[in-house]
């Protein structure tokens, strides 16, 4: 744990990657592939906070577009991420990690009430938190979610994890000269408009001092060497 730079993370994950290869439904394996690299960290001795995206079980851009009340979406929304919080959980449990999914929206028969004080006791016990339902309110992305969980439960850094490598100038895959960044401050990533995370949630990282590491969750190491201090994927910060 000494030799590591950071000691409490919180790993941003899409929903897409609950989705396996089409990125759509839950995929179990893909769960399970994810709950293998959160165990490797847990097994580090690094305390491990969880926020899932929903975009593989609804997209409220498809209700919004034929006249859906946002918060109504948004909402809707918030009930996915429970729904990928518990089979992580799940995943995780098989594979002996202590696992609290903790809800912004109150479901006692599913998930804890998310209490700030009560989620950084289950990281000092050594568990991982799985933060779910969002912030809690419509309008809010689940990055920003991550962003103002990051931000109340004091960890080093907060991880989005991709498909990608880092952030670069264009995509990558329809741009083959596409220039990556090795670091970034938070108002060129804003300024630029890159789209890997949204601007409320870098602002509030921005406002509070917490880096952002944008990485490949998918390289088999690149996590790893980035708890260990290692220059891995792009790092946005002040």
């Amino acid at each position: 744990m000494a030799d590591l730079k950071y000691k409490r993370v919180l790993l941003k994950l899409s929903g897409e990657a609950l989705g396996g290869e089409n990125g759509f439904g839950i995929d179990v394996s893909a769960a399970e592939a994810i709950a293998t690299r959160i165990r490797g960290v847990y097994e580090m001795g690094v305390q491990v906070g969880v926020v899932t995206g929903a975009g593989n079980l609804w997209r409220g851009r498809q209700g919004l577009d034929r006249g859906m009340d946002r918060a109504t979406a948004d909402y809707m929304g918030m009930l996915g991420t429970v729904m990928n919080s518990l089979v992580l959980m799940d995943a995780l449990e098989r594979q002996k990690v202590l696992t609290r999914v903790m809800s912004a929206i109150e479901m006692r028969a599913l998930a804890e009430p998310y209490i700030r004080r009560r989620a950084i006791r289950h990281f000092e016990k050594g568990r991982v938190v799985i933060f779910s339902a969002g912030t809690g309110n419509p309008y809010f992305s689940t990055d920003t979610a991550a962003a103002l969980r990051g931000t109340e439960v004091a960890v080093d850094v907060l991880i989005k994890a991709t498909k990608v490598d880092g952030v670069y100038d264009a995509d990558p895959k329809k741009h083959p000269d596409a220039r990556k960044f090795v670091e970034l401050t938070y108002a060129d990533f804003i300024s630029r408009r890159l789209g890997v995370m949204d601007a409320t949630a870098v602002t509030l990282c921005m406002e509070n001092s917490l880096p952002i590491l944008v990485l490949n969750l998918w390289d088999e190491h690149a996590l790893f060497r980035a708890l260990e201090g290692e220059a891995v994927g792009t790092l946005i910060h002040g």
